[in-house]
C-alpha cells in the first residue's frame, strides 16, 4: 500500500478522476496507485420503492454477466456507454415470461443493468466497509472533517484567497492556529469535565 506524496495530490486526483466513492476515483486509487481505499462507495442504485434494485443481480466475474433474481442472464455488446458504463441485457424472451416483469421492467421490454468500467475496485471498497479496520478510520476521518466543517461554519474558511501551493499552506496554517487558540482559550476558561469513574 502507498500513500499521496504530497497534500497537493489530494485535489489534483479529485478534480481528474471525481468525487471520492465513484467508480473512476476509486479505481485509481486501487488500480493505479495500489491503495486500500477507505471510503464509503457512491451508491445511486439501490431503490425504496419496491422495484427490483440493481444489487439483487449476482455478478458472475468468472463468465462476465449477471444474473437476475429468476435466474436468467444479462449480457453485454462490450459497447462502452458515455466512456464509463457497459450495459448488460436481459432477453426481452426472459423477462415477457417472467413474475417479476412489473417489478423488475418498469420502463423497458427487458431489464438493462449498468456497470461501471470500475465496478471491481467499487466491489473492493464494498467489502471494506463492512470490517472493522473501516469503522475505526471512519471515526478518525470524522474528527478531522468537524475541524474542516468548523473552519467554514465559524471562521469563513471556504475558499483561499492566496495563490499557489505556498500561498495556500501558509493561508491554511494561520487559520488553523486560529482555531487551536480559541480551542485553548475555551479550555483555560471552562475546563473539561473530570471523567465519572464507577
Amino acid at each position: 500500500m502507498t500513500i499521496l506524496d504530497n497534500p497537493s495530490q489530494h485535489s489534483t486526483a479529485f478534480w481528474q478522476h471525481g468525487p471520492y466513492g465513484t467508480g473512476k476515483f476509486l479505481g485509481w486509487l486501487v488500480k493505479e496507485k495500489k491503495i486500500t481505499p477507505h471510503i464509503p462507495v457512491w451508491e445511486k442504485s439501490d431503490r425504496a420503492d419496491g422495484i427490483v434494485s440493481r444489487s439483487d443481480f449476482i455478478w458472475d466475474k468468472r463468465h462476465g454477466h449477471y444474473i437476475c433474481p429468476n435466474g436468467k442472464l444479462l449480457r453485454t455488446s462490450g459497447t462502452v456507454h458515455d466512456g464509463r458504463t457497459r450495459l448488460y441485457r436481459a432477453s426481452k424472451r426472459d423477462c415477457d415470461v417472467c413474475p417479476l416483469k412489473a417489478k423488475c421492467c418498469t420502463r423497458d421490454e427487458a431489464r438493462k443493468i449498468p456497470r461501471d468500467l470500475h465496478e471491481d475496485a467499487r466491489d473492493v471498497a464494498r467489502r471494506k466497509m463492512k470490517t472493522k479496520a473501516f469503522a475505526r478510520s471512519r471515526d478518525e476521518r470524522k474528527r478531522v472533517e468537524m475541524r474542516f466543517a468548523h473552519l467554514k461554519t465559524h471562521h469563513g474558511f471556504e475558499r483561499l484567497r492566496l495563490r499557489g501551493l505556498s500561498g495556500a499552506r501558509d493561508e491554511f496554517h494561520l487559520a488553523a492556529i486560529v482555531q487551536n487558540l480559541k480551542t485553548m482559550a475555551l479550555r483555560l476558561v471552562r475546563p473539561p469535565p473530570e471523567p465519572v469513574i464507577a
